[in-house]
């Protein structure tokens, strides 16, 4: 379905992604897997095509300048230097880091907001999976959701990204800061997603543990390069692994 062909991403002078080959097939739930500042989130946003406007706008305001180099494909389509927008268009979207939703509106709102490209039925559709997945968010669809919890409002992230109807879905650190008790619902519902629609879920994340059970493959990286691949089950008896991730 994905495949990332020795990619590298500059800013300025310094990398942010280094060489860096995967290849992601259909119905897989894939991990990358690494520390603060690995380039997770380089590598996220470059898949989703985020990171063309993030230079756009960088360049307007004179600030850092990004450079990209490699080749990303699609379902067999070149898509490296395709706008965003039209990869969403195409099935690829991003569900970004700390809970990208709108405060001042309702949870509903939210989900229609995301369902902009979609007729009624289909926004009608993903909302009733987004409260079937995600409890909740039904009880509290009338909030605005600037008043829900951290976790509710990563499970309102997910809900629109939903909406859209990927084919591909790029989760930047879905876990971070949530409670145990929230991390388990979560990766429930990942699992859920995968089961019932047969979305592809890339994840990328720093807290590894709830994840490495379920993953059928996963890439570590540091400093933008890729360190080491295998299973999920693989990385959990690694002891690097256990000694980086897990404090043991």
């Amino acid at each position: 379905m994905l495949e990332v062909k020795n990619l590298m991403v500059f800013y300025e002078n310094a990398i942010g992604v280094n060489e860096l080959s995967m290849e992601i097939r259909t119905g897989q739930i894939v991990g990358v897997i690494g520390s603060n500042s690995a380039g997770k989130t380089s590598l996220m946003n470059t898949i989703s095509g985020l990171i063309h406007d993030m230079r756009i706008k960088e360049k307007r305001k004179g600030g850092v300048r990004i450079t990209i180099m490699g080749q990303i494909l699609f379902e067999g389509r070149d898509i490296s230097n395709m706008p965003p927008h039209i990869r969403a268009q195409q099935g690829i979207v991003l569900c970004r880091e700390r809970h990208p939703i709108f405060p001042d509106s309702t949870v509903d709102e939210n989900l229609k907001i995301a369902g902009h490209l979609r007729n009624r039925a289909e926004i009608k559709h993903g909302m009733d999976m987004g409260f079937s997945l995600f409890p909740n968010l039904e009880r509290w669809r009338k909030r605005k959701a600037g008043f829900l919890s951290g976790g509710e409002q990563q499970m309102l992230a997910i809900a629109m990204a939903m909406i859209v109807g990927p084919k591909l879905m790029l989760l930047d650190e879905p876990l971070l800061g949530l409670s145990p008790a929230m991390q388990t619902q979560l990766v429930k519902a990942l699992k859920a997603i995968r089961r019932d629609t047969g979305v592809t879920l890339v994840i990328a994340e720093q807290f590894a543990r709830p994840l490495l059970p379920m993953l059928d493959f996963a890439y570590v990286i540091e400093n933008g390069m890729l360190t080491l691949t295998g299973s999920g089950p693989e990385l959990m008896e690694n002891p690097e692994i256990k000694s980086a991730y897990f404090g043991v």
